[in-house]
């Protein structure tokens, strides 16, 4: 929890948690076993703007500790903070972007 910034709302019930936390409980929990790979569907769908980069920055520290993430969005800031972009449209893939501006 300490990882996704709720190491203080550990003893709370997720009733007691707003849907940011609870957003953010959810990779908490997926990262517990240390997977190689993550697949993250709108992980960052329900957070504001602070908890968003909260994610995005714990997702970073991810990477560079060699994990795999395969992150669905469509919100495009999240999408420019991967190193590779896969655009799909009506289901198929339409464009794949290199994102030349990475930061490991």
């Amino acid at each position: 929890l300490g990882r996704v910034g709720l190491r203080e709302r550990a003893k709370h019930l997720p009733s007691q948690l707003s849907g940011g936390e609870q957003q953010r409980v959810c990779v908490a929990r997926a990262l517990i076993n240390h997977p190689e790979l993550i697949l993250a569907d709108e992980p960052t769908g329900n957070l504001d703007e602070a908890n968003e980069n909260i994610v995005l920055d714990l997702f970073r520290q991810l990477h560079r500790e060699g994990t795999t993430l395969i992150v669905v969005t469509h919100d495009p800031e999240v999408a420019d903070a991967a190193q590779r972009t896969i655009v799909l449209e009506h289901g198929r893939v339409a464009r794949e972007v290199i994102n030349e501006n990475f930061v490991d």
